[in-house]
């Protein structure tokens, strides 16, 4: 392809729409042209940017629709509550053994209301822990984008561990080990400082072949063992693992097989 992509293109790209055909066609362009290249970072770049300024709280269909209940039944409550206190004011003395019944209702109602508050409180947390994860494969895909856009080596350049680790004390509150042997065909080429949710990650820059690899190492201090499941994003594979101490999120183009491959190997690493 010797003409530049077409603006569309460039827009489905960074939107994930392109079919298989059209993203080969596109790396292959974009790996020897930098205008493209460039544009095509600024497109990324733009869409983060109105995704993230974009981002509100808004209710889920669920609380809506509790909400509504509430205000149906509030508009109702009244009429009962007045019935209620005639009988009250109308009953003897001699009803008062019928006040336990009251008590186990009052009971029930406060269970009722304490239950859906955990219940409002857990889908709250899983929906903030669902949009910081959106964030943070939103962040290193454009970490990775950008830096196979720049010009600039990277600031640790390397194939041995042995450079590369000890490069970061200092650089990171952290520690984390690197695989003594890599997979055939995988290499380490360097290492950046990078910034994710402000603060401080290392950014490792691996070759697998002709792709480039940028496996991102952030601390994640007394978080059980979890693992990231594969995910695309605007033709990129995203995945990742979590140790009790370090989250590790990878993002490349290269076979998804392959890029588990080299989290084994750097997952194994840490134990």
């Amino acid at each position: 392809m010797s003409d530049h992509l077409s603006a569309s293109m460039l827009n489905a790209l960074a939107d994930g729409e392109l079919t298989e055909d059209q993203l080969a066609i596109a790396n292959e362009h974009l790996a020897g042209c930098p205008a493209c290249t460039s544009s095509a970072l600024y497109q990324s770049l733009l869409k983060s940017s109105t995704a993230k300024a974009g981002q509100r709280y808004a209710p889920s269909a669920q609380l809506q629709e509790r909400l509504a209940q509430m205000v149906s039944q509030s508009n109702s409550k009244p009429n009962d509550l007045g019935l209620l206190g005639a009988e009250a004011l109308g009953a003897s003395s001699s009803s008062r053994p019928g006040w336990p019944g009251w008590a186990t209702a009052a009971a029930l109602i406060l269970v009722i209301f304490a239950g859906m508050a955990t219940v409002r409180y857990s889908t709250r947390r899983a929906d903030i822990a669902s949009a910081e994860k959106a964030e943070l494969i939103t962040e290193v895909f454009d970490q990775h984008v950008a830096t196979l856009a720049s010009s600039q080596p990277a600031q640790v350049l390397s194939t041995d561990r042995h450079t590369v680790k000890p490069w970061f004390q200092g650089r990171i509150p952290f520690s984390f080990n690197l695989p003594e042997s890599l997979p055939q065909g995988m290499t380490l080429d360097g290492a950046n400082l990078a910034y994710l949710h402000n603060q401080p990650v290392a950014q490792l820059l691996y070759s697998i072949g002709k792709h480039r690899v940028s496996v991102f190492v952030r601390e994640k201090p007394g978080v059980p063992e979890t693992a990231l499941p594969l995910l695309e994003h605007a033709g990129f594979h995203v995945l990742g693992f979590s140790t009790g101490d370090l989250e590790v999120v990878a993002v490349s183009d290269v076979d998804p097989a392959r890029l588990a491959e080299l989290l084994r190997a750097i997952r194994q690493a840490q134990s």
